[in-house]
């Protein structure tokens, strides 16, 4: 039915695989020039666009990115294959490194248009998607899903739906490693009820070993996902990633990078906040983004504060926040440094 040669990803040569989830109304265009700042290596999605508002909407919006913000990934929701396909061209023609297809997403919203995580209960259809997307590009295309739904819940169902869109000679694939109960619960719960079964994933890497195995969920530290690549190809972090941006500075450690200066990331990112501004972008949109710059650290909430809700109105707002949470640290530090006398 379909060919059988593996089509492997041009980034797997950055190995590790690390990645930050597509989150809708997260992974903006603004946030991806952000979390770049902190690491050059980790693998940037967009949020989830729908292969409607790619072609029938504003297609420039949508597909727009920063140079800087490869290596990069476009996240489609659909289930035609001929839009589907047509889109995947477009994401090459627009410079995007790789395609991923959503087969995980819980949403009600996109359940009615047969987007998302429903689409498990047809890997046939999948399987003809990914075909369909594959025959157009030279780039890597590949699907991030759960490891079951509703009633179809066991590992060998996963294992079928792998095999399944496998066949097409996709060879990627992201798990999250959650059941998506899409009749009983909302997003937010289906992203939290649900029990992690990372060993499913696992397995799933031992029973298929020549492909490539990326796991999603409940991840939030360099120790977890060091204990994770004991076990599976790459790594994809979610909202950890985005409360806690620093992390992506930490795992630089796994290509032996040094870490970057909070300070420094917001140096190089005020640039960047001049010219959206320029473009007409309200300061909220970017600084909603930036809120975790200093989770866990002396000032961090004040420094939420000054920027949330409005607050920050004009560039010095937030060089103003900058320079009280400096000093926030800088008192704390000194006070350590007291008591180690």
């Amino acid at each position: 039915m379909f060919g059988s040669v593996f089509m492997k990803s041009s980034l797997e040569t950055l190995k590790p695989r690390i990645s930050v989830a597509p989150m809708m109304d997260w992974t903006t265009k603004d946030y991806r020039f952000f979390a770049r700042l902190f690491n050059p290596n980790v693998v940037l999605y967009t949020e989830m666009v729908t292969t409607g508002a790619i072609l029938f909407g504003d297609t420039k919006r949508h597909l727009d990115y920063s140079h800087g913000e490869h290596p990069i990934v476009l996240q489609l929701g659909g289930s035609n294959p001929k839009d589907l396909a047509e889109c995947t061209k477009m994401a090459q023609d627009w410079g995007y490194d790789e395609v991923n297809l959503n087969v995980g997403c819980p949403s009600d919203r996109v359940q009615n248009n047969k987007i998302g995580a429903c689409l498990m209960a047809e890997p046939d259809l999948v399987a003809e998607c990914i075909a369909k997307m594959q025959q157009v590009v030279d780039i890597p295309v590949h699907v991030k899903h759960r490891i079951g739904i509703d009633d179809m819940q066991s590992y060998d169902e996963m294992l079928n739906f792998v095999d399944t869109v496998a066949k097409t000679g996709c060879h990627h694939f992201v798990v999250h490693a959650r059941i998506a109960l899409l009749k009983g619960l909302s997003p937010k719960e289906n992203r939290e009820i649900p029990p992690l079964r990372y060993e499913d994933v696992y397995r799933l890497k031992q029973d298929r070993p020549e492909l490539f195995i990326e796991i999603n969920g409940g991840i939030k530290t360099v120790a977890e996902t060091q204990a994770h690549l004991q076990h599976v190809d790459g790594v994809m972090i979610g909202r950890e990633a985005y409360h806690n941006p620093y992390l992506l500075a930490e795992l630089g450690q796994l290509w032996n990078l040094d870490l970057p200066d909070r300070f420094n990331i917001m140096q190089q990112m005020m640039p960047y906040i001049e010219q959206r501004l320029a473009e007409g972008a309200p300061l909220s949109i970017i600084t909603r983004h930036i809120l975790g710059l200093f989770q866990n650290l002396p000032g961090a909430r004040k420094w939420r504060q000054a920027l949330s809700g409005g607050n920050a109105k004009t560039r010095s707002d937030i060089e103003h926040a900058l320079c009280n949470i400096h000093e926030a640290i800088q008192r704390t530090e000194a006070s350590l440094q007291v008591q180690d006398i």
